[in-house]
């Protein structure tokens, strides 16, 4: 019987380290899932971030686009005006050589 006893209590010792050890792994799993969900959130908080940045410099550039375009178009105008004085001019200074 004392031997049953003995043999029941390293059982018992033996059941109740694996159910610790078990426990410390449960724990640790838990601990790296947490940390795992803090770092997602903080990678969908950085993802927002360049995403509102990405939205902005997309609304710059479209900006700057049709400020060059503008600017292109003006440009144009301004040289086909400076032809044309510069045609006329010739050609008042070409009637007065003669």
């Amino acid at each position: 019987m004392t031997r049953d006893r003995t043999s029941d209590a390293n059982l018992i010792d033996g059941a109740t380290r694996r159910l610790q050890s078990a426990l410390q792994a449960l724990e640790a799993a838990l601990e790296r899932r947490l940390n795992g969900t803090d770092e997602q959130a903080s990678l969908a908080d950085q993802i927002h971030t360049l995403d509102a940045d990405r939205s902005r410099l997309a609304n710059e550039l479209d900006d700057a686009v049709a400020r060059s375009r503008r600017l292109e178009t003006a440009n144009r105008e301004v040289a086909q005006r400076l032809d044309a004085a510069i045609d006329t001019i010739r050609a008042v200074l070409g009637g007065q050589d003669r």
